[in-house]
């Protein structure tokens, strides 16, 4: 079951970039929270929840599928994606009140990428925060890349997608 957990019910088994099918969840649902009308509070509270849930399992429980694959920061753990990925789109609702709902679809997409992009690169710190111990050091990088992920989105919106 805590491998199922860490797997995002699983994602993290896809043969193919696992990471991508793990920042998923997270985007499609900012997406649809804010182009189905939520408030605010609605896509910011569904970013919150997931940011918590993902770290929680992926600090909690990802030692064992480190265990099981011998590897220590397996492919198979995405919850620090879905978490990232979440962290990307956290402050975004400050700025899309009247966001149309192409707008909403660009920066869920954008957004999407740019944590791609960033937990591929993985710019300073995030090498270093890999050697935190346990499920930190997987879960920490993914955090950082959420934090590079999200900048870039709101600059991107503020002066290109909503402008």
């Amino acid at each position: 079951m805590k491998r199922l957990l860490t797997s995002c019910f699983g994602l993290g088994w896809l043969p193919v970039a696992p990471g991508s099918w793990g920042s998923l969840p997270s985007a499609i649902i900012f997406g649809r929270a804010c182009y189905f009308g939520g408030s605010g509070a609605v896509p910011v509270s569904l970013m919150i929840a997931l940011i918590a849930a993902g770290s929680f399992v992926c600090v909690k429980f990802s030692h064992v599928a480190v265990a099981a694959t011998g590897n220590e920061d397996p492919n198979e753990v995405v919850a620090d994606e879905i978490a990232g990925q979440a962290l990307t789109f956290l402050a975004m609702p400050l700025l899309m009140a009247n966001a149309s709902g192409g707008q909403i679809i660009s920066i869920a997409v954008l957004g999407y990428f740019l944590f791609r992009l960033f937990d591929t690169v993985k710019p300073w710190p995030s090498y270093r925060l890999e050697e935190l111990p346990a499920g930190w050091g997987i879960l920490a990088d993914d955090l950082m890349a959420g934090v590079y992920a999200g900048i870039a989105l709101f600059i991107s919106a503020k002066f290109w997608i909503l402008k």
